[in-house]
C-alpha cells in the first residue's frame, strides 16, 4: 500500500520526535513555569512587585516568542554549534526548541496565575503564610488545571516545531518527511509521516484534557 516507506526507519525517526518533544517539553514546562512566576511575582504588588525586573524579564520573553521558529533555528546555529558542535540530528534540535517554546509557556503561566482570585492571596497573607508559601501552596495548586492545560497546547506547538527543525536537519519525521517524501517525490512517505505526527499530537491533546479534567476541581 505504501512501496516507498521503510517502515524501520519510520518508527525510528517517530522515537526522534518522541525524544524531542519529551526533551524539550520537560524543559519548557520548568523554564517556562519559572519565567512565568518571575513575570508574575514582579507585577504583583501583594508579592514581590519589582518594575525593572518585570520590564526586563518581558522584554526578553516578547523578543524570543516573536521569532518565527525557522528562523530562530538559524539564529541559534553558532550557539548550537558551541554547545554541541554539530547543528544535526535530534539533540541539537533541542536549543531552538526550548527557546522558542519556553517563553511561549511563560506567557501562559502568567495569565494562568493571573486568573487566580486575589481574595484566596490575600486571606493566605492574612493567615500568616509567608510569600514563598503563597507561591507553591496558593498560587501553584489553584492555577494547576490552567498551568496543565497550557503546557499541553505547548507541547502540540513544539510536535509542530520539531517538523519544522527536520527541514534544516533536525531529524525525526520532519525531516524524513522532507528528505525522502518531498525531495524524492514520495508522496506515501509524507502521508505516513504527516499521519504519525498527527497522531502523537491527538494522544498529547487527549492526556493533556484528561488530566485538567482531573485536576479540576470545578469539574468535580
Amino acid at each position: 500500500m505504501f512501496p516507498n516507506v521503510d517502515w524501520q526507519i519510520m518508527m525510528e525517526q517517530t522515537w526522534e520526535t518522541l525524544y524531542m518533544t519529551l526533551v524539550a517539553g520537560v524543559a519548557t514546562f520548568v523554564i517556562g513555569l519559572a519565567l512565568g512566576l518571575v513575570l508574575y511575582i514582579t507585577n504583583e504588588s501583594l508579592l514581590l512587585k519589582n518594575r525593572p525586573i518585570y520590564v526586563f524579564v518581558s522584554a526578553i520573553v516578547n523578543v524570543f516568542r516573536s521569532i518565527p521558529f525557522i528562523i530562530l533555528i538559524i539564529l541559534l546555529i553558532p550557539f548550537t554549534l558551541f554547545l554541541l558542535g554539530t547543528m544535526l540530528g535530534s539533540t541539537a534540535a533541542l536549543p531552538a526548541l526550548i527557546i522558542g517554546a519556553a517563553p511561549f509557556y511563560a506567557r501562559m503561566v502568567e495569565l494562568a496565575l493571573r486568573e487566580v482570585d486575589r481574595g484566596v492571596i490575600e486571606a493566605a497573607e492574612s493567615m500568616g503564610a509567608t510569600k514563598w508559601q503563597i507561591i507553591y501552596k496558593v498560587l501553584i495548586p489553584e492555577a494547576l488545571p490552567a498551568l496543565v492545560s497550557g503546557i499541553t497546547v505547548t507541547i502540540v506547538a513544539i510536535v509542530g516545531y520539531t517538523a519544522m527543525a527536520g527541514v534544516v536537519g533536525g531529524g525525526g519525521l520532519g525531516n524524513l518527511a522532507y528528505l525522502e517524501g518531498f525531495q524524492r517525490s514520495q508522496n506515501d512517505v509524507t502521508f505516513v509521516a504527516t499521519v504519525l505526527i498527527l497522531l502523537i499530537v491527538f494522544v498529547i491533546q487527549f492526556i493533556g484534557d484528561r488530566l485538567v479534567t482531573k485536576i479540576d476541581k470545578r469539574s468535580a
